[in-house]
């Protein structure tokens, strides 16, 4: 049984199946073995951005120690929840796990503190966005073939990361449903992990989240099936319970809403409102649970006092690229004369890791 085959006895009827494809912007020959997008997951783990992630920072910078996300130990959280609920709802995994692990490849250093920076430094150039970003990875930046620069993944994946670069934008379509899935998990891991890793990092106390009603659900729900935890196994258990709440929860509303669309087809996905959502009431217990973390995680004191050291050795770094782009290396070298020497430098300056940053700052060779 060929992957085609296979497709078309497991995935539903709205799940986009590889062989309705688009394909690539360079052609290429099919694979043996591998599907379109299982080819577009193994490009995406093998470049060097993804690997960079492993020491970008999430919310936390690596000087507070190693308990806590880092932009690769998200992505990959990102995708296990991703690939749960695609199998769940029979759309394709392999697709929804290669747009995972891609989301956030176009992070700078620093989150999104970095992202700040750069974006104020690029603000008469088009400003600079992450998920954007990823496109310019993976279409230009990464040179790892000698027929065409990028990575050349399939036109679904570079869709769906489109999609979130133009975030907030009026669309006449709704995107794919495995690409409504990676946005929504992409909430559910950071909303249970940020709260998670400041408990851990002694930012927060169990208590300082008891009066939200998301969190005081879960806490509820822990101690009626466990008696005499310790603070740390409560603590753990409570953010597993949050997880499953939350997928348990999309899982459920998005079952209802497919039933009430009934789409056939990934034609009727595109025409239809978001499938993909939580029900009223948990958005609203997560938005009240995302004012709480950013009023009292992401200003946090440690945090602002990590951010300015951290931006300060990024426009420094920046400036000094901008200042000698003939120093870049290619492809940067080719940006910096092709569009402009300050794109040049946010390609480079955002392709750097956390370490590199704060060691090199005026500097402009590439670890």
């Amino acid at each position: 049984m060929d992957n085609h085959q296979r497709e078309a006895l497991l995935l539903a009827p709205y799940a986009m199946h590889a062989a309705d494809s688009a394909g690539r912007v360079y052609d290429e020959p099919t694979h043996a073995y591998r599907s379109p997008y299982q080819r577009d997951r193994d490009r995406i783990v093998h470049s060097s951005a993804y690997r960079r992630l492993a020491h970008k920072t999430q919310v936390f910078t690596g000087s507070l120690g190693d308990y806590h996300r880092t932009r690769l130990t998200h992505t990959l959280e990102v995708a296990s929840v991703a690939r749960t609920l695609a199998r769940a709802l029979r759309l394709n995994e392999d697709l929804v796990e290669t747009l995972a692990l891609m989301h956030d490849i176009g992070h700078p250093p620093f989150g999104h503190a970095g992202e700040e920076v750069l974006n104020e430094r690029l603000e008469h150039e088009g400003g600079f966005n992450h998920n954007a970003q990823a496109l310019r990875i993976v279409e230009r930046l990464e040179q790892r073939y000698p027929s065409f620069a990028g990575l050349n993944l399939t036109r679904e994946v570079l869709a769906g990361q489109s999609r979130r670069a133009t975030k907030g934008a009026a669309a006449a379509e709704s995107p794919l449903l495995e690409v409504q899935v990676v946005d929504a998990a992409d909430s559910i891991a950071y909303d249970a992990h940020d709260a998670d890793d400041a408990l851990e990092l002694g930012m927060l106390e169990p208590g300082d989240l008891d009066g939200l009603s998301l969190w005081s659900e879960a806490v509820r729900a822990v101690h009626e099936r466990f008696a005499a935890l310790s603070p740390d196994e409560l603590r753990r258990a409570t953010i597993h319970e949050l997880l499953d709440r939350q997928v348990s929860d999309l899982l459920q509303h998005t079952q209802q809403r497919l039933r009430e669309k009934h789409p056939d087809s990934v034609a009727a996905v595109r025409k239809a409102p978001l499938i993909a959502v939580t029900s009223p009431e948990l958005a609203e217990q997560k938005r009240e649970l995302e004012r709480f973390l950013f009023d009292r995680v992401y200003r946090h004191p440690l945090v602002l006092a990590h951010r300015l050291e951290a931006t300060a050795a990024l426009g420094e770094l920046f400036d000094g690229a901008a200042a000698r782009p003939d120093e870049l290396q290619s492809p940067y070298a080719e940006i910096a004369a092709e569009e402009s020497p300050r794109r040049a430098a946010a390609d480079y300056v955002s392709s750097v890791t956390d370490r590199f940053a704060l060691e090199s700052h005026g500097a402009v060779t590439l670890a």
